[in-house]
């Protein structure tokens, strides 16, 4: 079996964001950057199957800057066979058809079985790479997989569905499953798989050789939220007391109540 995990590396998400000098995005500067949180159950569950099965081959990917290297080896450190790093300094300008399109652009080509990647990226958010890439390669697709099973060419996902609900899906293979967060317990790299990394495999392929699709959208501004008031908490069991006391409240600070 031929397995796929696809992974993208972020900002730390304590970082305090700032737009970049174009306004169009926010800027690195000063910002350390980590894998994806929901890409990391992604590896993960890649590597829980590929342990099930030692004849199966295990590669990673991602479409990025350098830096997005460090990710790649953390992947590798985690369980996976190999990595695909497809550089480009201007991915975070690529919309999720372009970013979908370079991987698929490598997936076509490498005969997968099935593929996981997270449920959504912590930066951008969008959820649409995993269904995208799925409907490009003609692929099952199953989202926000919280449960995972595989018998012979069946896979058996629980999924998490609105209001609380689950559901359960069975899907055929070649497959997407896109990784929502529970699904597992991420393993951390010990140092002698850290050293083993060292070691695998890391490809470099050219974006444009992949892919040259136009984007279907952009991001036109990027910017900080504005600043707001703080706000007031009234206190106290009595109905009456409290609805005189946001009278006063709106007669002096608002003039909702002037006249």
């Amino acid at each position: 079996m031929k397995i796929l995990v696809c992974i993208k590396q972020i900002p730390d998400m304590a970082s305090k964001f700032k737009p970049n000098a174009a306004g169009s995005w926010f800027s690195e500067a000063d910002l350390a950057f980590r894998m994806n949180e929901y890409d990391e159950y992604a590896v993960e569950e890649a590597v829980k199957l590929r342990e099930k099965d030692p004849a199966s081959e295990l590669a990673v990917l991602s479409v990025g800057p350098a830096r997005v290297v460090e990710a790649l080896k953390k992947a590798l450190a985690m369980g996976c066979d190999r990595a695909v790093h497809v550089p480009d300094e201007e991915a975070y300008r690529k919309d999720p058809w372009q970013i979908a399109s370079i991987i698929a652009g490598y997936a076509k080509k490498g005969n997968f079985d099935i593929i996981f990647t997270g449920m959504q990226s912590q930066d951008r958010g969008s959820a649409q790479i995993g269904p995208l890439l799925a409907g490009m390669l003609g692929f099952s697709c199953v989202t926000t997989a919280i449960g995972f099973s595989l018998e012979g060419r069946t896979a058996t996902a629980k999924r998490e569905l609105e209001g609380g609900a689950k559901g359960v899906v069975k899907a055929a293979l070649p497959a997407v499953i896109t990784c929502q967060l529970g699904l597992n317990t991420p393993r951390y790299p010990t140092l002698p798989n850290i050293m083993k990394a060292k070691k695998k495999e890391i490809a470099v392929l050219n974006a444009a050789e992949l892919s040259s699709e136009a984007a279907l959208a952009g991001t036109e501004k990027f910017y900080a939220p504005v600043k707001k008031g703080t706000g007031l908490v009234l206190e106290g069991g009595d109905a009456a007391a409290l609805a005189g006391k946001l009278i006063d409240v709106l007669k002096e600070k608002t003039t909702v109540l002037r006249g």
